[in-house]
Parts: structure tokens; sequence; C-alpha cells
């Protein structure tokens, strides 16, 4: 029951670790929450990243950018 606990937590992302992977600055992540652009939940004040929606988030890019170099 642990590991699961662990795998979920691990899963949820901070805007720093975010940013971290993601290759850019901590308000390069605020503003594309603020424009709506990434998936995030905020939890009161904290905004939170679901890891497999941001790998799909980045793979939605990859499949725009090969449709528009068609």
């Amino acid at each position: 029951m642990q590991d699961t606990t662990i795998e979920v937590l691990d899963d949820v992302l901070t805007v720093d670790e975010v940013a971290a992977l993601l290759k850019v600055g901590r308000n390069v992540v605020y503003e594309a929450v603020g424009r709506g652009e990434v998936p995030h939940r905020r939890v009161g004040k904290q905004i939170r990243f679901s890891r497999r929606a941001i790998m799909r988030w980045l793979r939605s890019w990859s499949s725009q950018d090969a449709r528009e170099e068609q």
C-alpha cells in the first residue's frame, strides 16, 4: 500500500518541478497557468500538476507540430 502512495505522490508536481521538467523558469510556468495553457489544479493557494497530464500536454505539441509541417 505504501508503494502506491509514494507513486501517487511522485505523480503530483509543484511549479518548481514542472519548471525543471520543461527547462524553463518558474515565471514561464506561472504565466502558462494564468493563460490556461498548461493542465493544472489549484489546491488552496498552491498550484499542482499531474506528471501524466503534463506529459500528454507535451505530446500534443509534437502531434500539433507534425500536422503544421505537412
